[in-house]
């Protein structure tokens, strides 16, 4: 089916890209097809701006959310994690997630089934944006959020089953820890094996992109053998394999040329990105805390309709909007595609085609300058003309440089 020369491959810890390569794309639920309309807009205007005819993205559809379960009656069919899996990178819009019933997360299922263990999230300012902060031209990190364990791992018995008690009868006749009747209960595993590989990761982003400062963010004081031993785990990684860039933040040593590794407390953390978000580079956590981490330091910068986002493993990649469906603008051609375009810039990146990702940054920086910006923007700048998704969207092209 898949013309075998216009694969993506991954040989030797390296992806191969041809100059024509498969892309899956997962449109997504809500507003997931009027985003998707305007991001592939600009994603195939500034390849070709770049390009010309010489590279070029061949989309490939695959299902998932209300648009699968309708036509196959799954909300994950195998086929979509077969095509990812042979043709390795996708992108996806918002996928629609029961609260407290139902299926459980298709975001965290793709995760787990094709190992993403990284979410990143690059949180970034773009000048004339609204902020609720003073500076927020202060704000520039990265965050590497564990992906695949922690209390997203799934393990977890409703109140009142006879599994859930059957787990509480073993914790109090084996451990002597009383829990009450009525409970429902959850396992939280974080692993040496996964904040290990997470550790590599962003360590060897931070070498890469010349950043100075690695953090890690954990809740130890308190899960001491779960939290603490991430960062237990993380620093000691770092020591052992990348010695030779790093400093720590306790050593007495020089950190001219260095990277500083050094950690901080989850909730501490929370007011730091606030008052003291330059000193932050690249942050470093396990999946719980980097959830509520990333999306609160997306507010800082727009909000989430400015916020990018990419889970990673190794060889694999499912870039993807980080905000929800937001039903009731569906079909409506009104919210902002940020999200989905800027995952875009990051997958340009990851494929290497670094100068796509760039054109289309200074794209949306001209297009937020002139002010012409979708309803959530409009409604906080002063003069600014609003415009429909596929309009934000053809701005961007006509802003190409």
């Amino acid at each position: 089916m898949f013309d075998e020369k216009s694969k993506i491959k991954f040989e030797n810890n390296n992806l191969i890209v041809p100059d024509t390569p498969y892309i899956v794309f997962i449109e997504g639920d809500g507003t997931g097809p009027d985003i998707w309309r305007a991001s592939q807009l600009v994603f195939d205007s500034a390849v070709k701006k770049v390009y010309e005819n010489k590279r070029k993205i061949q989309w490939v559809e695959a299902l998932a959310g209300e648009k699968a379960f309708k036509e196959t009656g799954k909300w994950l069919p195998e086929k979509t994690l077969e095509l990812i899996r042979e043709l390795r990178v996708g992108i996806k819009g918002p996928l629609t997630t029961p609260v407290g019933k139902g299926i459980r997360s298709i975001n965290v299922a793709l995760r787990q089934e094709l190992d993403l263990y990284a979410c990143i999230r690059p949180v970034r300012y773009f000048d004339g944006v609204p902020s609720p902060i003073k500076h927020p031209e202060k704000v520039d990190f990265v965050i590497f959020r564990e992906n695949t364990e922690d209390l997203y791992a799934g393990i977890e018995w409703q109140a009142e089953t006879p599994e859930a008690k059957k787990v509480s009868e073993f914790l109090f006749k084996e451990f002597g820890k009383k829990l009450p009747d009525t409970v429902g209960i959850g396992i939280k595993p974080i692993s040496k094996f996964a904040t290990e590989r997470l550790t590599r990761m962003a360590l060897k982003y931070a070498i890469k992109n010349k950043k100075n400062v690695v953090t890690f963010v954990h809740k130890g004081n308190i899960m001491k053998f779960t939290e603490g031993a991430f960062k237990n785990w993380g620093v000691e990684c770092a020591k052992n394999e990348f010695r030779e860039y790093i400093v720590l933040e306790e050593e007495n040593l020089s950190k001219e040329g260095k990277i500083l590794v050094n950690d901080r407390i989850a909730d501490a953390m929370f007011q730091q990105i606030i008052l003291r978000p330059d000193e932050y580079k690249v942050i470093v956590t396990p999946n719980l805390n980097g959830d509520y981490l990333s999306d609160a330091a997306a507010a800082l910068v727009g909000g989430l309709g400015m916020a990018p986002g990419a889970n990673i493993g190794d060889g694999y990649a499912v870039f993807e909007a980080t905000h929800g469906t937001a039903p009731k603008y569906a079909n409506l051609d009104k919210v902002n595609p940020s999200s989905v375009i800027l995952s875009g810039v990051m997958m340009f990146e990851y494929l290497g085609w670094n100068e796509v990702a760039n054109i289309i940054i200074r794209a949306i920086e001209k297009t937020i300058k002139n002010k012409t910006v979708t309803y959530d923007l409009a409604r906080q700048m002063e003069g600014a003309k609003e415009l429909k998704c596929s309009e934000f969207g053809q701005a961007i092209v006509d802003n190409m440089e």
